[in-house]
């Protein structure tokens, strides 16, 4: 029987390493593995070539196993700067997304984070930058949507009489310089 063969190895793990980082489920069940495999008879620096990892992480990973157990392996917790919102306000954020901003009294119709930013401060009374806000929509599990300006859908007979000159047509393209 013939082993079997990933099709793009490089950014198939690349792809994997990502989604192994994304989620805190992830990253404990990465670094079991991990641990297992330094039971398992294999160095750290081989199981960090195998993994993706620094051999020096995967160190640190079967320490903290040897000290605290499993719960050695968990996520703990991040620094970070505390959140300006608290889980009161974030719901409401959250239910304000749902609707248009144009119902909060703002000037637009589509969320961007020059608009929530606008929201928090003069409705909730917290400042917070542009790309901040950015950030809040993923977080929230939204996405920036822009329209597509009418401009991409119009009508062409409609545009020549608008134009500045009615009768112009497409220029020509000309050949290269020297070619009489």
């Amino acid at each position: 029987m013939r082993p079997l063969q990933i099709s793009d190895p490089e950014n198939v793990i690349l792809g994997l390493q990502d989604e192994i980082r994304r989620s805190p489920d992830s990253r404990y069940d990465h670094r079991l593995h991990g641990v297992l495999m330094v039971a398992h008879g294999l160095s750290c620096p081989d199981v960090g070539r195998l993994l993706g990892d620094a051999p020096r992480t995967v160190e640190y990973w079967v320490k903290r196993f040897e000290r605290d157990g499993l719960a050695g392996l968990s996520d703990g917790e991040r620094s970070g700067r505390p959140s300006r919102l608290s889980p009161a306000q974030l719901q409401r954020v959250e239910a304000a997304l749902r609707r248009s901003p144009a119902d909060y009294g703002l000037s637009t119709t589509l969320w961007d984070g020059k608009t929530l930013s606008a929201f928090l401060e003069q409705k909730v009374g917290v400042t917070i930058g542009t790309r901040q806000c950015q950030r809040l929509f993923r977080r929230l599990g939204f996405r920036l949507r822009k329209p597509r300006p009418e401009l991409a859908h119009a009508d062409p007979e409609l545009q020549l009489t608008h134009k500045k000159t009615p009768g112009a047509r497409p220029r020509r393209r000309r050949g290269p310089l020297g070619h009489g």
